[in-house]
Parts: structure tokens; sequence; C-alpha cells
């Protein structure tokens, strides 16, 4: 087993800003670990494809395991995979609290605590999650609470985990964005999110791919929350 080229694994990697990085990652020469519910294998031999479901404990440690069973090491994960409701806040259910829970903060939880020993034992590695800018600048019309719960949980735990592995090797950090342009976004809704940042656009998924890029070549950059977002975190 060749275990000299590095490895990333990405969450959420089947589509929008996660396919973007498994190919950002593969032009760098990594190996890529994609993982997302319905992910389907491709044709590129350094890439594995797992399906499965990022909130339950098994999927974290399935695709852990298969990652140094093929690759024999794990260098970044990048959590990627997240989901966002708009809705007001007393029009949420229980149904929307329990999967934004379990994708957002169980799905980081998970996958990171298991990638964390395989960093420690090779001395090095990184850790950058996606959240949302939202958590600094809420904007009146895009209701956000169980985004800023989730997503400002996570910030405040990349700082967290940035000093506690601080001098063992690993960095941990995360990037911020503003409202990117990926289909899930209607058309009909383009203006109004252009409009909320202080450039008047959206931002596309290469802004976000090129953050994450810039805090892996970073080596000094730990405990960031890089913002992303056309001006949004800094004011109104």
């Amino acid at each position: 087993m060749n275990n000299e080229r590095k490895v990333a694994i990405i969450t959420g990697g089947s589509q929008g800003i996660g396919a973007g990085l498994v190919g950002a990652y593969r032009e760098r020469g990594y190996r890529v670990v994609a993982t997302s519910r319905s992910i389907k294998p491709g044709a590129d031999d350094d890439i594995i494809s797992i399906a499965g479901d990022i909130s339950d404990p098994e999927t974290a440690g399935r695709i852990v395991r298969e990652t140094i069973a093929r690759y024999g090491r794990i260098d970044t994960l990048v959590n990627n995979a997240g989901i966002f409701i708009a809705k007001p806040f007393t029009e949420y259910t229980v149904e929307d609290f329990a999967s934004k829970i379990a994708t957002n903060v169980a799905g980081f939880f998970y996958i990171t605590q298991r990638v964390v020993p395989e960093m420690l034992k090779q001395g090095s590695g990184h850790v950058v999650s996606i959240t949302t800018s939202l958590t600094d600048q809420p904007i009146d019309g895009l209701p956000s609470v169980l985004a800023n719960l989730t997503k400002g949980g996570i910030n405040s735990a990349t700082k967290s985990l940035a000093i506690e592995y601080a001098t063992r090797g690993i960095r941990v950090n995360a990037v911020s964005p503003g409202v990117i342009s990926t289909p899930m976004h209607p058309v009909e809704t383009h203006a109004f999110l252009s409009g909320i940042h202080p450039v008047k656009r959206m931002g596309n998924i290469r802004d976000v791919v090129e953050a994450v890029l810039y805090l892996e070549s970073a080596p000094f950059v730990t405990g960031e929350i890089l913002h992303v977002d056309g001006g949004q975190s800094a004011g109104h």
C-alpha cells in the first residue's frame, strides 16, 4: 500500500460545494474519500465514494476504517455536510430540530472524533468545517435560528479544538460563507439573496473552495473562522 500521498475526507461530497472540494483536492494530488447519503461510485481510482448518513456514528466509523484500510492515512477532514432550514422560530417542528442537530452537529462530532486519533498517530492533520456568516450577522427576512444554533456551535468548537491540539500537529479551522449560488436556491430568490451581501452578489462554489485551499496551505493558521461572505459579517 502506497501511503505517501495525502488523503482528504470530504463529507457532503456528492454535489454543490462538496463536489467542488472533491475536484479541487484531486487537482492538488490528494486521494479523496467522498461521502454523502446518496453518493455513487465514480471512475477515479483515487476517490472512494462511501454512501451513508453522516449523523450515524457507525457511518463515521466505517468511513475512517475504509480510509485507513485503503490509503493508510488521513491528512484532512472537511466537514461540509449540512442542511439549512429557513423558517420563523415558532414554526420550526420537532422534525426540523432533530434533522438539523443530526446532520449539522452529530455529523460534525462523530466523524471528527474518529479522525483526530488517526491524525495524532501521524503527528499532523487539518480539520476544516463549513459554517455560515449568519452566526455573526443575522439578517432581517432570513430567519436562521437553527443554523445559528448548530453552525455557531461548530465555530466555537473549532476554536476549542484548535487550542486543544495546537501543540500536537493538528490545525482546526472553519470557512464561514454567505449565501452561495447552488441549485438549492431557486432563480426567483437570487435578487433578494444577492442583496443581503454588501457586494450585491451571491458567492459561488469556487469562492468557498479557494478559501478551504488557502487554509490547507497556511500552516501558521489555526482556530480561524474565515468569512467568505461579500462583506456580510462586517455589517450592512
